[in-house]
């Protein structure tokens, strides 16, 4: 029996629910707003399609620098996918971060921009050309039924 070929968006819908399951069962205390409002919580879905064999580059530059400078600056990383068949499997690495609201998102992603640190180490990591060809994303509001709000 041959599995099937996956699109990203069912990776992606997969993980989300695998997430929502395992968030019955521990513990997201980290993940909620530091006020406590679960109503303002403001959620981004990122795809980056990255160039032609730089995903493990991209993927070292996350793991080594992007998600601690993520957290210096107020956003809340939920997790990271990469698809595990298909075309996409080669280029592309799916996240999710949350902010207490969209307005601290702005103010979050300025200041991550801006950050002497995030500069040098986008720099170092595209010494031999980008890591990026395109992203996308997609601004995500809870629903009342959600496990992560």
């Amino acid at each position: 029996m041959s599995l099937p070929k996956l699109s990203i968006r069912m990776v992606i819908v997969a993980s989300l629910a695998l997430l929502a399951i395992a968030s019955a069962f521990t513990s997201l205390a980290p993940l909620r707003a530091a006020d406590g409002d679960k109503k303002d919580r403001y959620f981004e879905m990122r795809t980056y399609y990255a160039a032609e064999g730089k995903l493990d580059a991209l993927n070292a530059r996350f793991r080594d620098h992007t998600n601690k400078l993520f957290v210096k600056h107020g956003i809340t990383p939920v997790g990271y996918w990469v698809p595990f068949d298909g075309p996409e499997s080669k280029n592309t690495l799916v996240y999710i971060l949350a902010y207490p609201s969209r307005e601290a998102r702005e103010v979050s992603w300025k200041a991550f921009a801006a950050d002497p640190e995030w500069k040098a180490a986008k720099e170092a990591s595209e010494t031999q050309g980008k890591l990026v060809d395109k992203v996308e994303f997609k601004f995500l509001s809870p629903t009342d039924y959600s496990a992560i709000k």
